[in-house]
C-alpha cells in the first residue's frame, strides 16, 4: 500500500465544533462540491439541491449539526474564519426563509426538513457517507458522494487525490510510515523528533508559514481555553449539562488581573500548584476547551474535535507548571511531535470514532499529548514513542457511546482523563529504559486497529449502545 503525505495541519486543523468527523467533515465536503461546481461552471445553474446523509452521519447527525455543517458549507462560509456569533443567524434565516444563497452568490429555495436526508444504512466505503446533488435549471440532475474519515479528513471513493499525496509523501526527506522507521531516522540523522518533522514540513512550505501557522494553532488553543474558563451557562442541545470549567477556574485562579489570554496565562503561573491544584487545572483547560466545542465554538481539532481538550491542556499544563519561561518554541516543539505521532496512528490504524470507537479519538490524542510532553521534558526520541504507547495502551477498547448523539456525555470528561493519562505516561516513560519496553508503539497501533475491527458497530459513534441507551434523556 503506498502512503500519502500527512502534515502536522492535517493533524490540528482549526475549525469549528461540536465534531471534526461530524461536522468539520461534512463543512468541507460540501466546500468541495461547490469548488467542483464552480469548476465545470455548473454553480449559477444550480435550481435545487439535495443532501443525504448516510451511516454514522445520520444517527448521529442531529447531535454533531451535521445539517448546520453542509448548510455552512454550501453557503461558503469557511469554518476557520466564520464569526462564530454569525453561525446561529444564518441558519435561522434558512430554516425560516427556505433560501439558501449557494456560495454566498446564487439563491436557490432550500427548505433543511426537505432537502436535508437522514439515511441510517450505511455506504460500503466508510461509515461517515454524504452525498451531494444538485438539479441545474436544464434539468440535468448531477451528484458527488464524499466520506468523512475522521479528523476533517474528507475523501471521494475515485481518491483523485490521493496520486497528489502519495507523490507529496515520497518527497519528505524523512518519510515516516511506522513508530520503528521514526526512531531510524532520528538515530541516523541524530534529530530530535520534533527536528526530524520539521525538516519533512519544510518541503511543503516556507519556514515563515510554518511559524506562521503553528502560532495560529496555539493562539486558537489558548483563546479556547480562555473562553471556555470565562463562559458559564448551560450547554445547547437538550442535555442541560451544566458548564463547569467557569466555576473550577474562579475557585483556582489568582488575584492578579489580566485582560487577554496570554496575561491570564501569566496569572496562572503565579498561583498555588500542588499535586490538587495541578489535577484541578488540567482537568479545567480540558473541560474549557470541550465546553466551547459543544457551543458550536472555535477549537482546533486536535486529532478530532470530540478529542480537542487534550492536547492544548497538556500544552498549558507546560507553560503554567513546568516551565514558567516557556514560549512559542516549546509550543511549536511540541505541536510538530504531537502532530507526528498522529500521523502514525492515522496511518496505521484510524483516528475516527465511526471506525474505532473512543480510543480512536481519545486514545490518540492522548498519546500524542504524552509523546510531545516527553520531548519537552527533555525525553529521548524512544521515551517518546514509549509514552504515545503508554498512553495508548491505556485506551483500547474505549467506545464511543455519546448520550443523545451529543459530543457532550461522556466526551467532555473524557479530555480530562485522556490529558491526565498523557501526564502520567509522559512521567512512566521519562522514569523507564526504553529498550525494555515489552510493547512497542507500532504494536499498538496495531492492536488499536485490530480491536477497532472487532468492536461492535453500536460502539462506533451510532449512540445504539454504552451510555447512550443505558441513560435516557429523560433522565438528564
Amino acid at each position: 500500500m503506498e502512503i500519502e503525505s500527512i502534515s502536522v495541519f492535517d493533524m490540528l486543523k482549526i475549525g469549528v465544533g461540536p465534531s471534526s468527523s461530524h461536522t468539520l467533515g461534512p463543512w468541507r465536503a460540501a466546500e468541495r462540491w461547490l469548488a467542483r461546481l464552480n469548476s465545470k461552471n455548473n454553480l449559477e445553474n444550480v435550481e435545487e439541491v439535495e443532501v443525504h446523509l448516510y451511516g454514522s452521519l445520520s444517527l448521529t447527525g442531529k447531535g454533531h449539526a451535521t445539517d448546520y455543517a453542509v448548510m455552512l458549507g454550501l453557503l461558503g462560509a469557511d469554518p476557520e474564519l466564520v464569526p462564530i456569533e454569525s453561525i446561529d443567524p444564518m441558519i435561522s434565516s434558512i430554516k425560516n426563509d427556505h433560501v439558501l444563497l449557494l456560495d454566498g452568490k446564487y439563491s436557490i429555495v432550500f427548505d433543511p426538513d426537505k432537502h436535508i436526508t437522514f439515511n441510517k444504512k450505511f455506504l460500503p466505503f466508510h461509515a461517515n457517507g454524504l452525498k451531494f446533488q444538485a438539479k441545474l435549471k436544464s434539468g440535468r440532475k448531477i451528484s458527488k458522494t464524499y466520506y468523512s474519515i475522521g479528523g476533517g479528513f474528507v475523501i471521494g471513493e475515485d481518491r483523485k487525490n490521493a496520486k497528489r499525496k502519495v507523490d507529496m509523501f515520497k518527497k519528505f526527506p524523512f518519510p515516516v510510515q511506522k513508530g520503528t522507521e521514526l526512531l531510524e531516522f532520528c538515530k541516523n540523522e541524530d534529530l530530535k523528533i520534533s527536528d526530524l518533522v520539521l525538516q519533512n514540513e519544510r518541503s511543503l512550505r516556507e519556514d515563515k508559514v510554518i511559524d506562521h501557522e503553528l502560532d495560529r494553532i496555539w493562539s486558537t488553543m489558548l483563546e479556547c481555553m480562555y473562553t471556555g474558563c470565562h463562559t458559564e451557562g448551560t450547554l445547547p442541545g437538550g442535555l442541560k449539562v451544566k458548564r463547569r470549567a467557569f466555576e473550577m477556574h474562579n475557585k483556582l485562579k489568582s488575584d492578579l488581573p489580566y485582560s487577554t489570554p496570554q496575561e491570564w496565562l501569566q496569572s496562572i503561573r503565579q498561583t498555588e500548584v500542588k499535586f490538587r491544584q495541578i489535577l484541578q487545572w488540567v482537568s479545567c483547560f480540558a473541560l474549557s476547551v470541550n465546553e466551547v466545542n459543544a457551543s458550536l465554538g472555535r477549537v482546533v481539532t486536535a486529532p478530532t474535535n470530540g478529542s480537542a481538550g487534550v492536547i492544548p491542556s497538556v500544552l498549558m499544563y507546560y507553560m503554567v507548571i513546568e516551565n514558567h519561561a516557556g514560549n512559542f518554541e516549546h509550543a511549536k516543539q511540541f505541536l510538530l511531535v504531537a502532530g507526528e505521532i498522529g500521523s502514525i496512528f492515522k496511518k496505521g490504524a484510524t483516528i475516527s470514532a465511526a471506525m474505532g470507537g473512543c480510543q480512536a479519538e481519545i486514545g490518540v490524542s492522548s498519546a500524542m499529548a504524552a509523546g510531545a510532553l516527553t520531548e519537552l521534558l527533555g525525553g529521548t526520541p524512544e521515551q517518546v514513542l514509549m509514552a504515545a504507547e503508554i498512553a495508548m495502551e491505556h485506551h483500547l477498547g474505549l467506545t464511543c457511546d455519546p448520550i443523545g448523539g451529543l459530543v457532550q456525555i461522556p466526551c467532555i470528561e473524557r479530555n480530562s482523563m485522556g490529558a491526565i493519562k498523557a501526564i502520567n505516561a509522559a512521567e512512566l516513560a521519562l522514569g523507564s529504559d526504553p529498550s525494555a519496553a515489552k510493547v512497542p508503539l507500532d504494536k499498538v497501533v496495531q492492536t488499536m486497529w485490530e480491536t477497532a475491527k472487532d468492536m461492535n458497530s453500536k460502539y462506533k459513534e451510532t449512540s445504539e449502545g454504552g451510555l447512550a441507551v443505558g441513560v435516557f434523556l429523560s433522565d438528564c
